[in-house]
């Protein structure tokens, strides 16, 4: 008994120490962006104020901090859109085995394994190639879904292992067509993992910098934004916005478990005011 709790104990404190290490650095950005008008960019903390987030808004002083958080935030939706939508289509397709369908998986997935700077440079330079413009929406676009439809591809592939066919029997056996099966019962069951990917597609995409350095063009997204500061703001202000997509990312998730939440509810009581009736 003593020796299982010196094991528990010992553990909960690693637990601790990793917490802390994960989001220490986190709480100190968020600290110092609180700093008084003369704050700099280490403790002491000078002051206690919103200085520097009224600062922030002020576009003149910081650059173009909102039109780069528009362009990630656009871009990390159309991500998402198309991650989830490939997804399942890819999901659907391998669940019968194909001529090829192994060293398509592999090919598919080979992009999480090669260093992301490279595959920026690579979608670049087959841009500058073909004589197409380098943009964040399209050689952007594409770089970052080498990304995000790997992790989506992973997720519906296990999703579809473990789908029971006898929902769709049931629905083909009541003359469902493939598309009212695919709306009314695939869709529904799987729904709580579209949020998974969603989630996935959207935040790797808005947070990705490698991939998008070499591709993103003329105008930068938030992630290159921000780098860019790092070399020539000097004030607390780059904590300030630190601290604000901090906040963001976390309002984002809290938004897809909220979502996800709601639908595992419904289904409840979907499933409970069924059996009532049964």
């Amino acid at each position: 008994m003593e020796r299982r709790s010196r094991s528990f104990y010992g553990l909960a404190v690693f637990f601790a120490l990793f917490v802390l290490f994960l989001y220490g650095p986190i709480l100190t950005i968020g600290i110092l962006s609180f700093q008084g008008p003369q704050g700099g960019l280490t403790f002491p903390m000078n002051g206690v104020s919103l200085h520097w987030f009224h600062d922030l808004f002020q576009e003149q002083a910081v650059g173009d901090i909102w039109g780069a958080f528009r362009r990630s935030f656009g871009l990390g939706l159309i991500v998402m859109v198309t991650t989830v939508v490939v997804s399942v289509m890819a999901g659907l397709a391998f669940r019968k085995r194909f001529y090829g369908s192994g060293l398509l998986f592999y090919a598919a997935i080979t992009s999480l394994v090669i260093p992301s700077i490279l595959i920026s440079l690579g979608v670049g330079l087959i841009f500058n190639q073909l004589g197409f413009k380098i943009h964040w929406a399209t050689s952007g676009f594409g770089s970052q879904l080498t990304w995000t439809l790997p992790f989506g591809l992973l997720i519906m592939f296990a999703v579809f292992n473990r789908f029971d066919k006898s929902y769709e029997e049931a629905a083909r056996d009541q003359g469902a067509t493939a598309w009212q099966t695919l709306r009314h019962v695939v869709l529904p069951i799987i729904a709580p993992s579209l949020i998974g990917v969603a989630l996935f597609g959207f935040t790797l995409s808005y947070d990705e910098f490698a991939r998008t350095l070499l591709t993103a063009g003329s105008y930068n997204t938030l992630p290159l934004e921000i780098f860019g500061m790092t070399t020539n703001v000097t004030t607390p202000v780059i904590y300030a916005l630190g601290t604000l997509t901090t906040v963001f990312s976390f309002v984002i998730i809290a938004v897809f478990l909220l979502v996800a939440w709601m639908i595992g509810k419904r289904r409840a009581r979907m499933g409970s005011d069924a059996g009532k009736g049964v």
